[in-house]
C-alpha cells in the first residue's frame, strides 16, 4: 500500500470511528422514539453528511464542491442496502441485539466504503 494511501487509511479509520460513534449515539437516541429500522436510516443519513465533511477535510485533504457533495450519498446506496441487510439479518435471523447489529454492519462494509469514498473524494493529481 503506498504511503499516502496508508496515511489516508489511518485517517479514514480515525474519522470513521468518530463519525460512527456520532451516528451510533444518534441511533441509540432515536430508538426511544422510532423502530430500529427507522432509527438506523435516520442516523445513517446524518452519518453520510458528517462523513462527507470528515472525509473531505480530514481524511483526503480535498477541496469541497457540490458535485462531490451530491455524489457522496449516491455511492452509499449500495453500502446502505448491504448494511441494512446485515442489520436486519443480524437482528431477525441471528438474534443479535438491535443495539449491536449496526456495529457488525459497519465493520463488514468498512473496506468497500474506503474504496468508494477514496475514488470519489480524493483530488486527482
Amino acid at each position: 500500500m503506498p504511503n499516502n494511501t496508508k496515511q489516508q487509511g489511518i485517517r479514514f479509520l480515525i474519522g470513521g470511528a468518530i463519525n460512527t460513534l456520532l451516528a451510533y449515539a444518534i441511533y441509540l437516541l432515536l430508538l426511544y422514539i422510532t423502530p430500529y429500522a427507522t432509527a438506523y436510516t435516520l442516523s445513517y443519513v446524518i452519518g453520510i453528511i458528517s462523513g462527507f465533511a470528515i472525509n473531505t477535510y480530514f481524511v483526503f485533504h480535498s477541496k469541497w464542491n457540490w458535485r462531490k457533495f451530491f455524489s457522496f450519498p449516491l455511492i452509499h446506496i449500495f453500502n446502505y442496502i448491504a448494511s441494512m441487510g446485515i442489520v436486519v439479518a443480524s437482528t431477525e435471523i441471528l438474534g443479535i441485539p438491535k443495539q449491536i447489529s449496526p456495529i457488525i454492519a459497519t465493520a463488514t462494509m468498512l473496506p468497500i466504503n474506503f474504496i468508494l469514498t477514496k475514488a470519489l473524494i480524493s483530488d486527482k493529481k
